[in-house]
């Protein structure tokens, strides 16, 4: 299914290309489909979320994407490359549910790092990346004045702000998150997502983000891929027509209740 929303006949293009993408593998003597024919396609700029139940796939297709699992069928394009080929030149950027910050390194020594593990990749200029000022970043997120703290003297919120603002500091054009507030509460996790939404409006990265949650989906994205229980397919594609930016007060508008009791409905198989 074409998340650009262009017809069968159209050609197909954008940032991220997935096609008949199917996943299989063995536990014990069983073989077990994790994935079967996904296809996808995802316009550069776009901030799409993969949603579904538990155990459909929606980590495992992002893995692939990043070109930390293979896949057992299918062909993948990112910007044009092969996901390996797309790692290589730093061109995705990965957030995990984590945020897998390093103890003895400040906030902004954490956020660095990978700029300074991928110094020699920048020493070749990229027109496809292009690094942001760390110290900007974290201003963006609300963490200038813990730059030289160190993780555990901040909130589990803000350790996650820090690992976004890792994610994009790398200056990566695409990047993909691995439901990266489902271990907050309910008050930080809403909270990370208005940092998030203000951040990205600013960077505009390609975002391939994945949740268990209708609401996060509906108010983070341009489209929401909904996604069958195992093996994962796609169900229905569905269109976020809310205004960005987003207003702060759009969770109690009329459209984003309905848009989220549709992404609900269709997870069900309803329409």
């Amino acid at each position: 299914m074409d998340v650009a929303g262009a017809s069968a006949a159209a050609p197909r293009t954008g940032a991220i290309r997935l096609e008949r993408i199917s996943k299989r593998y063995r536990r014990g003597e069983a073989e077990v489909e994790a994935l079967s024919d996904i296809d996808i396609t995802i316009e550069q700029g776009h901030f799409v979320t993969l949603f579904g139940p538990s155990g459909c796939g929606k980590s495992t297709l992002l893995r692939i994407v990043a070109g930390l699992e293979s896949q057992t069928a299918g062909v993948i394009s990112l910007f044009g490359k092969t996901p390996a080929e797309a790692s290589r030149r730093k061109h995705v950027s990965w957030v995990p549910q984590s945020p897998a910050l390093l103890p003895w390194l400040s906030v902004l020594d954490n956020v660095t790092l990978s700029q300074r593990i991928n110094r020699d990749a920048d020493r070749e200029p990229d027109p496809d990346r292009a690094p942001q000022d760390a110290r900007e970043v974290l201003s963006e997120m609300g963490l200038a004045e813990f730059a030289d703290a160190r993780p555990t003297q901040l909130s589990g919120g803000m350790r996650q702000r820090a690992a976004l603002a890792r994610g994009f500091v790398l200056g990566a054009p695409l990047m993909l998150m691995d439901e990266p507030f489902s271990a907050l509460d309910e008050l930080t996790r809403d909270a990370l997502g208005w940092h998030l939404l203000d951040v990205w409006e600013r960077h505009r990265k390609t975002v391939l983000f994945v949740t268990h949650s209708a609401g996060e989906a509906v108010l983070l994205s341009d489209r929401v891929v909904v996604m069958t229980p195992r093996p994962g397919r796609v169900q229905d594609v569905i269109d976020i027509t809310l205004p960005r930016p987003r207003p702060r007060d759009i969770a109690e508008r009329h459209e984003f209740v309905e848009l989220v009791l549709e992404v609900k409905k269709r997870l069900r198989g309803q329409r």
